[in-house]
């Protein structure tokens, strides 16, 4: 971990200050593109009787690209940019080991549902990382879908996105 630049400019032991606050920001201007373009879908203009509706959102979502670009411009090529490892190779790995099934999970409760999603997602969880037997990966896992179905379909009364497997059920 001596801190070396490599290829490409990234750090021999991870991730560099400057390059994750580069990532926050095209994160960040991704956000403000999208404010963008959907206050222009719904006006944003000035009318008749005054601003429309994505008038004030269209300026804030320029605001935010401008000030992203800039965090992008002064992290990369800035004189005063940071150099000193933000995050390790070895704990990026660990911490994208959770984001992207996490990610995957959101997406999955879309086609399937939450009850079946968060089933998989639990049972993937006890066995990928805590090597748990099939028997409890299965009672926990159907366990706690069962018991967020009851507690919010029964007991609140408020509907969570269901799946097809829900449709079959007639749920």
């Amino acid at each position: 971990m001596d801190g070396k630049n490599t290829a490409g400019g990234l750090r021999a032991g991870g991730l560099s200050h400057g390059h994750v606050g580069a990532i926050a920001g095209v994160a960040i201007l991704c956000v403000g593109i999208v404010m963008m373009f959907d206050s222009w879908r719904i006006g944003a203009g000035w009318e008749a009787d005054g601003p429309a509706a994505g008038y004030f959102p269209f300026r804030i979502g320029a605001i935010l690209c401008a000030a992203a670009a800039n965090v992008v411009f002064r992290c990369l090529f800035g004189r005063d940019r940071d150099h000193r490892v933000f995050v390790t190779w070895a704990r990026l790995r660990l911490v994208l080991a959770v984001l992207v099934p996490t990610l995957v999970y959101i997406l999955a409760i879309h086609f399937v549902g939450i009850y079946v999603a968060s089933a998989v997602f639990i049972a993937a969880f006890m066995r990928a990382m805590d090597k748990r037997s099939w028997p409890s990966v299965a009672l926990v896992s159907v366990g706690v879908a069962g018991t967020m179905f009851w507690m919010f379909e029964k007991q609140f009364m408020v509907p969570l996105p269901k799946g097809p497997l829900e449709a079959l059920f007639g749920m």
